[in-house]
């Protein structure tokens, strides 16, 4: 197991329908350390470069869109294995298929409006917390909790 950093967008569904608190908690209650967290909104440049891979895809326009619609709450997440351990606390993608019990399994209703964004692999989390975080606005946290939440 390795200690990670990821990039979780409460997305703007989230933030307007009042779900950011229990998105956040579920995460600490999990175990994992909040480096970096704020209340934004995403520039239409920011966007384009988050959904870069999509580009030219029909519904590339509606994701930019939606995204920049309303603020969101950006944080990066650190922990053992935070990148799989925070993807399975959200859910599949589309919520119908999604687990009882994640977010989107609890919260979700459309693979349009899913709630959260989780970088998927470590790659895509080093691009995105640079997309929506500068060095200076992350914090490095010792997990107090850490010896007692994995075994070494």
């Amino acid at each position: 197991m390795a200690v990670e950093r990821t990039l979780i967008l409460a997305k703007a569904d989230a933030v307007v329908r009042g779900l950011v608190g229990d998105v956040l908690a579920r995460f600490e209650r999990r175990g994992y350390t909040i480096v970096g967290l704020k209340l934004m909104h995403v520039t239409e440049e920011q966007a384009k470069r988050h959904y870069a891979e999509h580009e030219g895809k029909p519904f590339f326009a509606g994701l930019v869109s939606y995204i920049t619609a309303t603020p969101v709450v950006a944080m990066v997440i650190s922990g053992e294995d935070a990148i799989e351990g925070c993807r399975t606390t959200i859910g599949a993608t589309n919520p119908i298929k999604a687990t009882p019990g994640t977010i989107r399994g609890d919260y979700g209703q459309t693979i349009g409006r899913n709630l959260v964004h989780g970088s998927d692999s470590a790659e895509s989390a080093e691009r995105e917390v640079a997309i929506f975080f500068r060095d200076d606005e992350l914090f490095a946290r010792s997990p107090v909790l850490g010896d007692w939440l994995a075994a070494r």
